[in-house]
């Protein structure tokens, strides 16, 4: 779990050391870290409502559980997003392609004909 945690500090600011917010979380760090990280938490109001979140689960298991189905809703998610893209690209409807030049070979034949009907007519 500590290398997740790493993991998702990795894209932070970099104003405070990841390891320094690991053993925030954790309860390692002295006094006077703890209130400089808390100073930062104090001004960096989304680091401190997600430190919040992590804090409030009381069970390590359980965070580890949160974290798996969230990735594994992840996953699904993006798998059926590019299952709809593919569906509608068109390389894999080749019908497709024949229909329109059927219906362009129609409309280009009976735009032909319908000029020669009108000259023969003059």
């Amino acid at each position: 779990m500590k290398n997740n945690l790493i993991n998702i500090l990795a894209n932070s600011t970099k104003e405070l050391d990841n390891q320094l917010l690991m053993d925030y979380v954790s309860g390692k760090l002295s006094d006077s870290d703890q209130h400089a990280v808390e100073e930062w938490l104090a001004d960096n109001q989304f680091a401190a409502d997600a430190l919040d979140g992590l804090q409030e689960f009381g069970n390590k298991d359980q965070l580890q559980e949160y974290v798996r189905q969230l990735n594994l809703d992840l996953k699904s998610f993006l798998l059926q997003k590019k299952q709809r893209r593919e569906k509608r690209k068109w390389k894999d409807h080749p019908w497709t392609y024949i229909a329109i030049v059927f219906i362009l070979c129609l409309v280009i034949i009976t735009y032909l004909l319908l000029r020669l009907l009108s000259e023969n007519s003059r």
